[in-house]
């Protein structure tokens, strides 16, 4: 397929292929999976995962240039909730990678108990409303931590994860521009990404030299900090503005997902597997799981 504009957010990526753009980077399988997202229908996570980007040797290059403005897109005061708790975690005194790593861990500590019920999950919604609630699902709180980067002033953009070679292994992640250079963060883990020397590590770096993830999880408990998670990478700009200007609908638990979820309490007996087809790619065209 020749090269043509694609809906995307990042003018640098306008003459990538179709297929670098959306879910479809991952293949039929997790394409299928994101289609079936527990977050609402035309909610900003779902306009995330439609317009992000591939990441590979041909993106990498016009990805990884530096941001047009050092400066984000925020304006001051129009998310107050976000601008007194990004000052009072990380102000601008405590440093540059002080600053980083208190906002990863603030995000990483609010994640809930596990719910005694599965169908009391909720997905999505404005980052104070997830704030408030808590939440373990790495996409929400990944938002979370971009959101309070941009209103910290460092520019930030989401990152999705799917380890291609096994079933319902998708993560999401943010990376973050400080010191000109883009760099990997981890809030569900809370994991401030960095190469050898101590400088950040950006997620192609990651993927290029899986020896640095093996260095950032050593004696840690991080389950995504691992070789194959990286195996297949995309990339997508969130700029943070008012409420109003996205889509921020709060969604409950899918059949779909609760399906998932169900068998990974069970422990997976039988095997981590595709549990409706997602991989027969004709059966998963018009999927409907109830």
């Amino acid at each position: 397929m020749s090269p043509r504009r694609q809906r995307t957010s990042d003018d640098r990526v306008s003459d990538l292929p179709r297929r670098y753009i959306g879910p479809r980077w991952f293949g039929p399988a997790y394409a299928a999976m994101m289609r079936l997202d527990p977050h609402a229908r035309g909610s900003v996570d779902r306009e995330l995962l439609a317009t992000s980007v591939g990441l590979d040797a041909r993106s990498a290059s016009p990805l990884y240039r530096p941001p047009a403005s050092r400066r984000t897109h925020y304006r001051k005061g129009t998310r107050p909730i976000l601008d007194a708790l990004a000052r009072g975690v990380a102000p601008p005194a405590s440093g540059v990678e002080a600053g980083v790593r208190s906002l990863i861990d603030f995000v990483a500590d609010h994640k809930p108990e596990p719910p005694r019920d599965i169908g009391s999950l909720r997905f999505g919604g404005t980052e104070e409303e997830i704030i408030a609630r808590g939440s373990e699902w790495c996409t929400d709180l990944a938002r979370v931590a971009c959101a309070l980067f941009q209103v910290a002033g460092f520019p930030s953009r989401m990152v999705f994860l799917a380890d291609t070679s096994k079933a319902y292994s998708g993560h999401a992640l943010l990376e973050v521009y400080r010191q000109n250079k883009w760099g990997a963060v981890d809030p569900l883990d809370g994991v401030v990404y960095r190469g050898s020397g101590g400088a950040a590590a950006s997620t192609w770096e990651l993927m290029a030299q899986p020896e640095l993830i093996a260095l950032n999880s050593r004696g840690r408990r991080t389950p995504h900090a691992r070789r194959g998670q990286f195996r297949t990478a995309a990339i997508a700009e969130y700029r943070l503005g008012r409420r109003g200007d996205h889509n921020y609908r709060i969604s409950g638990i899918n059949p779909y997902y609760r399906s998932i979820l169900r068998m990974s309490e069970r422990g997976w007996p039988g095997g981590l597997r595709w549990l409706h087809g997602e991989d027969d790619s004709d059966l998963m065209r018009d999927a409907r799981v109830r």
